[in-house]
């Protein structure tokens, strides 16, 4: 696997695995989270041009897992990472994690935060043997705030929610 910067060709591949990644939602009653249609191409754009979307690729060159990130308050902020399920369980989504993490010492920035469900094994679960704690709500920069206001509106919140902070 190498990760490199996502390229304008990878963006629609990025909204295919995020629909093939959101299909192990069904199994936990969160069909919804399925069923919602991945991030706009003009947004994804605007992350590519930016520089802060990266692409795991197989040994074809295909992407098969992405991480898209924000810089917020300081920090690098894990907007998404999702990796199509041929990809799982293969340590994938970590490298990513890996390589925002340096990217994000790179640019100044001694932490990753994320926003993710609590109680899915492959969310904050996860999240946590990679490093992450779950910051309380007395600890959450007003970027964080306004993220997860955000995700409120989404209707995000009608499963439990954490935001979490990985040190640099």
């Amino acid at each position: 696997m190498r990760i490199r910067t996502a390229g304008v060709d990878d963006l629609p591949v990025l909204q295919e695995i995020e629909r093939a990644a959101g299909e192990c939602f069904r199994a936990v009653g969160m069909a919804e989270i399925a069923e919602d249609e991945p991030l706009p191409l003009d947004v994804l754009a605007r992350y590519q041009r930016d520089g802060l979307a990266w692409v795991a690729v197989d040994g074809a060159g295909a992407p098969v897992a992405y991480l898209l990130a924000d810089p917020v308050d300081g920090g690098l902020h894990v907007e998404q990472v999702s990796v199509h399920p041929r990809a799982a369980r293969q340590g994938v989504g970590r490298w990513l994690l890996e390589h925002a993490a340096a990217r994000a010492v790179a640019g100044g920035s001694r932490a990753l935060t994320l926003t993710t469900f609590a109680n899915v094994p492959w969310n904050a679960p996860y999240y946590a043997r990679c490093g992450f704690t779950v910051l309380s709500e007395d600890a959450l920069t007003p970027g964080l705030r306004a993220i997860r206001r955000q995700e409120a509106a989404h209707g995000l919140d009608r499963w439990p929610r954490v935001c979490m902070r990985r040190l640099l």
